[in-house]
């Protein structure tokens, strides 16, 4: 499955199996192995706040990524970000976006 497939279905899907299948998504893309369970979880809160976008096909805008990757730049040292972790999530957020 890719992100085309998932932003798809993601309108008839309930959050729990989009989560599951982003999280699937997240696990088997080689470019996004390095993030754990913690970092993953950091992306969903993000996605979970933005899905009525996403769901109804506006996805993220460029303005509130901007935003949220520099929230998540201010705290990286509490929430233990690399600055590939960083990267990582900012190009999957990416992936949201229209």
């Amino acid at each position: 499955m890719d992100i085309q497939e998932l932003l798809a279905s993601a309108k008839t899907q309930t959050f729990d199996l989009f989560e599951r299948k982003l999280n699937t998504l997240i696990r088997e893309n080689y470019h996004f192995s390095n993030l754990d369970e913690h970092n993953r979880k950091v992306v969903l809160e993000i996605v979970k706040k933005h899905l009525a976008n996403i769901r109804n096909g506006y996805g993220i805008s460029s303005t509130v990524m901007q935003r949220e990757t520099y929230k998540l730049y201010q705290n990286r040292i509490k929430l233990k970000l690399t600055e590939q972790d960083l990267a990582d999530i900012k190009e999957i957020l990416g992936l949201f976006k229209k």
